[in-house]
């Protein structure tokens, strides 16, 4: 199927995925918006400025796992002592990746898709520009993506984008169905998850363990 019809089968399908998520999943939001505001004070959720489809800056929403005190545009893998900004009940939910749930509301809306290249945040100017010449801007970005399945936080930036440029040469429904498949193992685990600037800069130092598995992509 050409990309163009596909894209417009997938955001059939987003549609109802997202809507038939929310449903469902009503009751737990209702629990996770309660443990949240009862562990710390603030809002249950937060937005934050990311770059979207065709370079389009959007809002994403997310529940919220840090203190109101944290930095709002600064990824936590680069912060210096994550530990100090994340509550209880926020280690809980990054570890799950059960604080992206709200994004089902940003796919509804047609700001996302459930598998597409992470979007990035709006200040990550290196990542746009790169993912703007693999390609990955011209998709939707998604909830979970192929970078997501093969090593998440734990990647350089130059794998990243090779990750999201082998998604976009290869788009398409099965691809889509592998990149869900792969990510339940991940989001049940925690696998992939970085938090601290002193763990990511050896990362993109070193690379990552997984270049083997990287260099069939």
């Amino acid at each position: 199927m050409e990309k163009d019809k596909y894209l417009k089968v997938k955001r059939f399908l987003d549609i109802v995925l997202s809507l038939s998520g929310l449903i469902v999943l009503a009751p737990v939001f209702l629990v996770l918006i309660a443990a949240i505001k009862a562990d710390s004070p603030g809002a249950a959720m937060f937005t934050q400025r990311r770059i979207g489809m065709g370079g389009r800056e959007f809002l994403i929403l997310k529940f919220r796992t840090m203190r109101q005190e944290a930095p709002n545009y600064t990824p936590t893998h680069m912060l210096e002592n994550p530990e100090r900004h994340i509550t209880r009940v926020g280690r809980f939910l990054r570890k799950t990746s059960l604080d992206e749930l709200p994004q089902l509301i940003n796919i509804l809306k047609g700001d996302m898709a459930v598998v597409g290249p992470r979007p990035v945040m709006w200040n990550e100017t290196e990542l746009i520009e790169a993912r703007q010449r693999c390609g990955a801007n011209d998709v939707p970005p998604g909830i979970t993506g192929w970078a997501q399945v093969n090593g998440r936080d734990q990647l350089t930036l130059e794998e990243k984008v090779r990750l999201d440029g082998y998604y976009v040469r290869h788009l398409g429904f099965w691809m889509d169905v592998k990149c869900l498949a792969r990510t339940v193992i991940p989001v049940l685990t925690g696998k992939g998850v970085v938090e601290g600037k002193a763990v990511f800069n050896k990362i993109q130092r070193t690379g990552t363990k997984n270049k083997k598995n990287l260099r069939k992509n």
